[in-house]
């Protein structure tokens, strides 16, 4: 059982870094339009999406990846303690 925490954890962690490299993609110009850009894109976009939809940009700053990341990270405690509970 505890393989299934361990995987599900590291799974948790990679993907707050996938999240990670795509918002960092932003700050580059056309970065998003090329075939990795889209990828990360469908990886990353559906879990943005209603981030984005509860919490609006504060003027040219959108915090709802911040948000998403944070939420993946309490996740990821979440699994840890359920990890040592079993």
């Amino acid at each position: 059982m505890r393989i299934v925490f361990d995987l599900l954890g590291q799974i948790i962690v990679l993907y707050s870094w996938v999240l990670i490299v795509y918002i960092l993609m932003s700050w580059f110009p056309n970065s998003r339009e090329t075939s990795f850009g889209q990828v990360m894109a469908n990886l990353c976009e559906p879990y943005l999406e209603p981030f984005r939809k509860i919490i609006p940009p504060l003027g040219m700053i959108d915090i709802s990846p911040i948000v998403a990341i944070l939420v993946l990270r309490f996740a990821s405690y979440g699994v840890i303690y359920l990890k040592y509970m079993f």
